[in-house]
């Protein structure tokens, strides 16, 4: 089983609030940049995509690809945080 970073558990240990998009585990600064250009620029944002894509993994993970060019395994992170999330907080 993988080990998850400390922006992961920090993300996933409290309400979301007002963060930024680059709070979300897998997002760094320039694939921020890129989702802020689309309009996602806080993490609630593309908590929201998620949400609309019905929490499905593989969908957000296509959809988070396309929409920043993030690799397979950025997407991957950032799908999991926010199912955590969502699994704690929903």
């Amino acid at each position: 089983m993988s080990t998850t970073s400390q922006k992961h558990r920090d993300f996933v240990g409290e309400p979301m609030g007002d963060k930024e998009v680059t709070a979300l585990s897998g997002i760094g600064e320039i694939l921020g940049k890129k989702l802020e250009q689309q309009g996602f620029d806080k993490a609630y944002v593309v908590l929201g995509q998620f949400l609309l894509l019905k929490k499905d993994t593989e969908m957000f993970t296509d959809w988070l690809k396309d929409a920043s060019g993030a690799n397979s395994r950025q997407a991957g992170t950032c799908a999991q945080c926010l199912k955590e999330w969502c699994d704690a907080f929903l």
